[in-house]
């Protein structure tokens, strides 16, 4: 605490990210994507010409939002990229939802939500997840007076995913404010509300080159929506940095979304390896919710989760673990490559006595 602060940053808790070990270790803590970028991404640093980095980039990242707005069948107008999704989701919050009402979002949730809630002053109104531990599409619906929806589809940390006929059927009862769905994990098996923009003015998508696209160390978002969404999130960007995407980033994202064999062998494999490890899992004895992202949701009804998370470190293996009540007794699992998995496998035998 310091004298110099303004008053407001005395009362913020900062968001609090995955450990990034410097010692070797297998990193399934983080949803980090197990297998290399595209291979057009090594092509495009190699043919960089580093003179380029003497001026400054497209403020308005027009040649990756061509790409984009070409892989996901929308209009340039509709696009918006920026210094990863983190950054996009705080501009959506100081754009449109700062309104002097509550924000409807679910209980369990992206962790980063209360603290862009925190610092932009919104209040958040928590809705429980239902008994099968999905997030409760009705009850977020049912506010009449509120700032706005948000909500991770699939929600993280649980993984389930709602379909897109649930999605369309909040939309059509949310009208009046923005409903911002979170898809930063969707290319894991669920499927994209990109497809209800065209019908649906106050939805806003957004998503990530991190996971599916093995760019988390790029630092590239985007969102997708109506040209007047677009156009809010436009004005507090060139309110704060008109520069958030630079000239080098730019490149390797159109090269990553250009390579969609890449792109699909990836996701696919994750997905394989994400469904034989749940069940090997549950042969362990794991309660292990349904997900259709990069990472599964588990607990033991034996050995505590702390346990089992300090277990697996000193085996110099990282899971995360949530010191919530809620969530105590599980861990979150990143997909790793078959070999890790085993690894994590084996060592979960040994700590649960099998």
């Amino acid at each position: 605490m310091s004298q110099y602060w303004s008053p407001a940053i005395r009362d913020l808790t900062p968001y609090v990210p995955g450990e990034q070990p410097r010692e070797r270790v297998i990193k399934l803590n983080t949803n980090e994507n197990p297998y290399p970028p595209a291979p057009g991404v090594s092509e495009a640093l190699r043919q960089y010409a580093i003179d380029h980095l003497r001026l400054y980039p497209d403020p308005n990242s027009l040649s990756l939002r061509e790409t984009l707005a070409k892989t996901y069948g929308v209009s340039v107008a509709e696009t918006f990229v920026g210094n990863g999704s983190d950054e996009v989701l705080a501009f959506a919050f100081q754009a449109f939802f700062c309104q002097g009402a509550p924000l409807d979002v679910p209980s369990i949730t992206y962790s980063f939500y209360p603290v862009y809630a925190n610092l932009y002053g919104v209040e958040l109104r928590k809705h429980s997840l239902n008994d099968q531990w999905e997030v409760d599409l009705d009850a977020l619906a049912s506010a009449s007076e509120r700032a706005g929806v948000i909500f991770a589809n699939p929600n993280a940390p649980t993984g389930h995913a709602h379909p897109l006929a649930s999605i369309e059927a909040l939309l059509k009862r949310v009208t009046d404010r923005v409903v911002l769905v979170d898809e930063a994990y969707v290319d894991f098996g669920a499927e994209s509300a990109v497809a209800l923009i065209e019908r649906y003015p106050n939805l806003l998508v957004t998503g990530t080159f991190s996971k599916s696209r093995s760019l988390a160390g790029l630092r590239l978002g985007y969102a997708i929506g109506s040209p007047e969404l677009i156009e809010g999130l436009q004005r507090v960007k060139d309110s704060f940095n008109s520069y958030p995407v630079d000239s080098l980033a730019s490149v390797v994202g159109i090269e990553a979304l250009k390579d969609t064999h890449h792109f699909d062998a990836c996701r696919n494999n994750v997905i394989a390896t994400r469904e034989r490890t749940r069940q090997r899992l549950e042969a362990l004895g794991f309660e292990v919710l349904p997900s259709k992202a990069n990472f599964l949701l588990a607990q033991h009804p034996d050995v505590a989760g702390a346990q089992l998370f300090a277990g697996l470190r000193e085996r110099g293996i990282l899971v995360r673990h949530f010191n919530t009540d809620l969530l105590n007794n599980f861990l979150r699992i990143s997909i790793g490559t078959d070999d890790e998995m085993d690894s994590l496998i084996e060592a979960l035998e040994s700590l649960c006595g099998q």
